[in-house]
């Protein structure tokens, strides 16, 4: 009884359509008795009859759709980890309900690495259990890491940090999986490392070994390596030198000032992993990017088959761009040179849509950016556009770690909303399918909505102005509103170092006055020297 008179709480939204279709009941009632009481029926009064019966059918019906879509929001909301979800205080012990809800989701494959797919990942695992990361093995060959040296294992950075971001206690499996043991005899070796060896001996396959590691670890999806074969990652520059160390790319194209030609795998007939192109067949959505473009995202692309099997895939295709152009990789590249680089190596056809930042990022942070060589990522979507993909804009930057990063829960946002436009498309929006991405998407969008609006407040209550500052301030552009303080920073730091280089010369002023004394003194000997040569030749 308790548990049921908590259905009708403020806090459910449940009530309002409980009332709805106790109206239209009532009216479609009373409809039906004023029919069988009335002798003779005036055709004035049979339209009344008529108009209240519609609308307490139309009651019925539309109290009932929505009465069910609620259900189905505050089955989310308690099955949920994020904050609205552990607030939730429904008790829906009494439905028939598992935790297949999210399993049902969206099939999506991600194909990339690095810590721009891992972002995309902390994103959608909000969504769906249905994730797929393809993702390279680590350097290619390369041992990254002591442990996995002493272990003689295969390097698996990649796989471990898919592993981290898929999981819902993210710092704690980060915790666990990068954990270096005090033990003396296992000096230098981290769990991880020790982990995926353990595995991968019982089953003796890396492939099965990483499934499975997943399943114990209870982790939202799967995670593939591309390739479990041997191949390095080459580059061929402009001037005909070719790399064969990946890790020295980024140096050498630096050094030469040189652009890469193209890139190539050896072996180039390397097999993709088993799972890969199964997981691309059944995918609903496929995701390329974000990453080093030439060391993680084309690799990928170029194994056996994997192009191919994307290509003629009927899932939505989609590239994510970076924001910041890569030192000895991407340098000065635009949005255009990055669809171009792709189509370069694979062909046409592995994405239709592209992802890209409008370019909003924090000033400062582009100046640190520019000291280290990047720049960001010019969206010229006219150019772009003509290769026949579609440009998606948004402001998807965000500073994680003092770097700039995407913002992880707009582009999960952006591919859910693409994926429910399809659904709507199909004629599929009263599917289950179609009623629970749509409710999670509205309750992220309200979360990110109200997470928006407290950093609003705290901007406002961090940057008072007086009066005559409001005026001056609302005479200014928008630019110059929005980014007031984070210039005024970048001036103050102009002006400490043009205050150090000047504390800097005051303080060697004495010893150029000396430089000049000398200067001085060795033209006068120099002359002196030439009267006494002039002299003695006479």
């Amino acid at each position: 009884m308790k548990s049921f008179l908590e259905w009708f709480k403020g806090s459910t939204k449940v009530k309002r359509w409980i009332f709805l279709i106790l109206l239209g009941v009532a009216l479609t009632c009373y409809s039906f008795a004023k029919i069988l009481v009335t002798k003779e029926i005036a055709f004035s009064e049979l339209w009344k009859i008529i108009i209240l019966f519609v609308i307490g059918f139309f009651s019925i019906t539309m109290g009932i759709v929505f009465i069910q879509r609620r259900m189905l929001e505050l089955i989310i909301e308690a099955n949920d980890d994020s904050e609205k979800g552990r607030k939730a205080k429904v008790n829906i012990q009494s439905l028939i309900f598992n935790k297949k809800v999210y399993e049902d989701g969206p099939k999506i494959v991600l194909i990339g690495g690095g810590p721009g797919l891992n972002t995309v990942i902390e994103g959608l695992k909000k969504y769906t259990n249905n994730i797929t990361a393809i993702v390279t093995m680590s350097d290619y060959g390369m041992m990254s890491t002591s442990s996995g040296v002493e272990l003689d294992s295969l390097p698996l950075e990649e796989i471990k940090d898919s592993i981290i971001a898929m999981s819902d206690h993210e710092e704690l499996m980060k915790e666990l999986m990068t954990h270096k043991f005090l033990n003396k005899r296992l000096n230098g070796l981290n769990f991880g490392d020790i982990y995926l060896t353990a595995m991968n001996e019982i089953y003796n396959n890396i492939s099965e070994a990483i499934q499975k590691s997943t399943e114990v670890l209870n982790i939202t999806g799967k995670v593939i390596p591309a390739t479990l074969d041997k191949v390095k990652i080459c580059a061929e520059l402009n001037d005909g030198t070719v790399i064969e160390q990946k890790d020295k790319i980024p140096e050498i194209v630096s050094e030469k000032i040189e652009t890469i030609n193209r890139i190539f795998i050896s072996p180039s007939n390397c097999k993709p992993a088993p799972g890969v192109l199964e997981a691309i067949a059944d995918a609903e959505a496929i995701i390329i990017g974000p990453g080093s473009l030439y060391t993680n995202v084309i690799p990928n692309l170029l194994v056996k088959n994997v192009a191919k099997a994307v290509k003629d895939s009927k899932a939505i295709k989609l590239y994510v761009s970076n924001i910041m152009t890569e030192q000895g990789q991407t340098d000065s590249y635009s949005l255009s040179d990055h669809v171009k680089a792709i189509r370069s190596h694979v062909g046409t056809g592995v994405f239709d849509i592209v992802l890209a930042d409008t370019g909003e990022v924090i000033p400062e942070y582009i100046r640190k950016y520019n000291q280290e060589g990047a720049d960001i990522v010019e969206a010229n979507i006219t150019k772009t556009s003509s290769y026949g993909v579609r440009v998606i804009q948004r402001n998807m930057s965000c500073i994680k770690d003092n770097k700039v990063r995407h913002n992880s829960d707009l582009i999960a946002s952006t591919i859910i909303e693409l994926i429910c436009n399809d659904l709507k498309f199909k004629d599929k929006q009263n599917e289950t399918e179609y009623l629970l991405l749509n409710s999670v998407l509205k309750q992220q969008k309200k979360i990110q909505q109200k997470r928006e609006k407290q950093d609003i407040k705290k901007n406002r209550n961090s940057n008072r102005i007086d009066k005559k500052e409001k005026k001056a301030h609302h005479s200014k552009s928008k630019f110059a509103i929005k980014y007031s303080e984070r210039v005024k920073a970048i001036q103050n730091s102009d002006e400490l170092i043009l205050k150090k280089k000047n504390e800097i010369v005051e303080k060697n002023l004495p010893n150029l006055k000396n430089i000049d004394d000398m200067k001085k003194q060795k033209d006068r000997i120099t002359a002196t020297l030439e009267e006494i040569k002039n002299k003695y030749k006479k």
